[in-house]
């Protein structure tokens, strides 16, 4: 018979719906078998159904008993016993009773590492579910063996029981543990119990909630603002440290002044750390909005490693029981300042918020330096906020399209190159038109590419969108991604299915710049194998080849350093740019054809010339590329203002193979990389260009349906074109001839 103390521990567990009582009120009926730990049947000197422990686990026996012992093997290392407990579906409440000893024990660095039983609810699929039990614990040794009883509630779909006895990352100690039962109890008393002390507690919260509104709303100073000495100006005791605001970790956050004006110094110690103030601030009652305005100067700054590890205010809200609450974007800066500049920004206050958080932030940055001063938190009207919230939430749901599966019937025809043409199954010619979808060339998640792709196709009426993508983000090599690449592809699927289901065709571009590596063969290997059974999609290998010979454009070869940044700079890394500036072997376009031709995939293909795409001389001067048994292949141009002699560049290849303008398009604003005196007017550049392509029978994709990645045909995300490009594309897209008025 094993010894029992009577001692009985009473602890209050509110939260969990928890009461300790004595051991023989528990029902007989254990869940746990094997709980007294006496059972060594394969005599292996370890209880069965108890898992070894990773360290400090032991099974012992004292006058005939068994238990199991865990003990400290150094200060701070974790001791625990796991098993999991099936708990039938019909079990609301459960108790749990154990007998312990514990000796020698003292506590780890915080305060909660000592001796305890960590539990977790889990279900059927092994997922942690909320609430869960209690923690029973000790902090210091105990009078012999103790027996101990606590109760708790089953929470909804919960099947299974984690018991974890542990001693905590102690400095030293020893925990034995032996007898451990658990049985269903009655679960009304506990429910009744809950729910008395959550409405105590709730009441509570309210009255705590009042105090603090009506305290912060006594200290609202002169000037409106919830934030007192947002200056810093006063110091009263002399210390440095303006009053009403601490100090903070040497090195990283300080006080600083100039003449005799004190401001907050926010300064990045090393790479990557976080540089934080921390200040809450109680609201007054119904507070609705805020306006918060400050003046900050930004010195010596480098970007982390992700976009947003720059210098930013974070805010958030919490509630009376100090849950958080949905909170404003955090204004940012990713850039050095000129001197002090002001800032301000307006936010609506979430239902239940009694206290906002400001953090202004070096959030993981390189380097950096971020002053800070004239601080005001004011009270503001609401009603601009709210409509534009509400303006936002419409505008959300509009951006918003679901993915659709794939309707094979509403395809568009198999594509295939007949002499100089595009011929669809059926053997008629085919004149591909459309727009550029942007922003997978720069954005891992794109900016409305799937509404973008629906207006294009079904209001623009387009026959086919160009996508440029990047491989990079297609392989999930960008910081921002963290499912390699899993998302991004899918989105390009959408895309396409989306596209495809309205009759229209996809032009997948990888956009890249100069010349093609062993990296872009990679690309095309997986893009075409998956889509290789889609007629709807035709293949850009290479977005802008420029700066090489033909033989190196066609074979490949060693390209030489660069001279001079160009506009593919703003779409490549700092560290892309470097190695684009020491040269690299190019691969050359033909490989990039054999990459796709090797997969199997017939899709037609589209090559892109030399100087950004717009020559195509010299296809037709011994470098085109060898079709190998696949639909043919379209040679592209990019023509833009500035080009010039459109015939020997451009027509000279329209006699022999099909072409796609993939690429064209002007504003009022003319192109930094191009020599402005070389740039014809849009007014008249626009009107020319589509004559010449249309009398030419020429394919054209419009660059770009995007309202700020120039040439722009949009004004603004309500997709009114911009009236020197946009409406000409739209006027084109719906029919309208123009009149020939001669070639460049």
């Amino acid at each position: 018979m094993k010894s029992r103390s009577s001692l009985l521990a009473l602890l209050a567990l509110a939260s969990a719906g928890l009461t300790l009582q004595s051991p023989s009120q528990a029902q007989t009926t254990s869940l746990i078998s094997n709980g007294n730990f006496e059972t060594d049947a394969n005599t292996d000197t370890w209880p069965d159904d108890w898992g070894q422990l990773k360290v400090g686990g032991s099974y012992q026996g004292e006058n005939g008993n068994h238990f199991l012992r865990m003990t400290s093997p150094t200060a701070g290392t974790m001791v625990m016993a796991y098993r999991e407990i099936k708990v039938p579906a019909d079990v609301k409440a459960v108790e749990l009773t154990w007998r312990q000893r514990v000796s020698n024990l003292k506590k780890g660095k915080q305060s909660w590492f000592d001796a305890r039983i960590m539990m977790n609810w889990l279900d059927d699929a092994r997922n942690k579910i909320d609430p869960g039990p209690p923690a029973p614990n000790v902090s210091r040794d105990t009078n012999g063996w103790e027996e101990k009883s606590v109760k708790f509630l089953v929470p909804d779909g919960a099947t299974m029981l984690a018991l974890m006895p542990t001693l905590f990352q102690v400095e030293s100690g020893t925990f034995d543990i032996d007898d451990i039962s658990l049985n269903a109890t009655e679960a009304a008393p506990l429910e009744a119990e809950a729910k008395n002390r959550a409405e105590a507690q709730a009441a509570k919260l309210v009255q705590d909630a009042e105090k603090r509104q009506a305290k912060a709303a006594a200290n609202v100073g002169a000037d409106g603002s919830l934030l007192p000495n947002g200056d810093f100006q006063l110091d009263g005791n002399g210390d440095g440290t303006p009053d009403n605001w601490g100090g903070g970790k040497e090195g990283e956050m300080s006080w600083e002044k100039e003449a005799d004006n004190r401001f907050l110094r926010l300064t990045s110690p090393e790479a990557g750390k976080m540089v934080m103030l921390y200040r809450e601030i109680d609201l007054p009652a119904n507070m609705k909005a805020l306006e918060l305005s400050w003046a900050q100067r930004i010195s010596n700054f480098k970007r982390g490693k992700q976009n947003y590890f720059d210098a930013r205010v974070l805010i958030e809200f919490k509630d009376a029981a100090g849950k958080k609450l949905p909170g404003p974007g955090a204004p940012y800066t990713q850039s050095n300042t000129n001197g002090w500049v002001n800032k301000n920004t307006k936010f609506l206050v979430p239902e239940g918020a009694v206290t906002m958080v400001f953090m202004p932030t070096l959030f993981q940055v390189e380097s950096g330096t971020f002053d800070i001063d004239n601080l005001l938190l004011k009270s503001t009207d609401e009603g601009e906020l709210r409509l534009a919230a509400s303006k936002a939430a419409e505008e959300a749901k509009f951006i918003n399209v679901e993915a659709e599966a794939p309707n094979k019937a509403k395809w568009p025809s198999e594509l295939r190159v007949e002499g100089n043409k595009l011929i669809n199954k059926a053997g008629k010619p085919v004149i591909l038109t459309g727009v550029n979808i942007d922003s997978l060339q720069w954005s891992v998640r794109g900016e409305r590419i799937m509404r973008n792709t629906l207006v294009a196709v079904d209001d623009w009426k387009s026959h086919m969108i160009r996508l440029p993508v990047k491989d990079d983000y297609w392989f999930g090599k960008s910081p921002d991604q963290k499912d390699g690449g899993a998302s991004y592809r899918q989105l390009v699927d959408d895309t396409i299915t989306l596209a495809a289901n309205r009759g229209a065709y996809v032009l997948l571009d990888l956009h890249r710049f100069r010349a093609p590596n062993r990296s872009h063969i990679e690309f095309w290997k997986d893009a075409a194998t998956r889509y290789k059974d889609n007629p709807a999609v035709v293949f850009e290998i290479f977005n802008e080849p420029h700066g090489t010979s033909w033989d190196i454009w066609r074979n490949g070869g060693f390209v030489e350093d660069k001279e001079a940044p160009a506009d593919e700079d703003a779409f490549l890394s700092p560290e892309e740019k470097a190695l684009n500036a020491k040269g690299f072997h190019a691969v050359g376009m033909q490989a990039l054809v054999d990459a796709v031709r090797g997969t199997g995939a017939k899709n037609v293909i589209v090559a892109g010339g030399l100087d950004w795409a717009y020559d195509l001389s010299g296809v037709m001067n011994g470098f085109a590329l060898e079709e190998k048994g696949g639909n043919g292949i379209v040679y592209s141009t990019h023509i833009y203002a500035g080009k010039r002699d459109w015939q020997n560049k451009v027509l000279v290849a329209a006699a022999k193979y099909p072409i796609i303008v993939s690429e064209f398009g002007a504003n009022t604003k003319k192109f930094a990389f191009m020599p402005v005196e070389s740039q014809e007017d849009a007014a008249t550049w626009v009107p020319r260009v589509f004559g010449f392509i249309q009398k030419n029978n020429l394919n054209w994709t419009a660059f770009s349906f995007h309202p700020k990645s120039a040439p722009n045909m949009l004004q603004d995300w309500d997709y009114q074109p911009t009236p020197e490009w946009g409406a000409f594309v739209k006027r084109a897209l719906a029919g309208e001839k123009f009149p020939d008025q001669g070639m460049r």
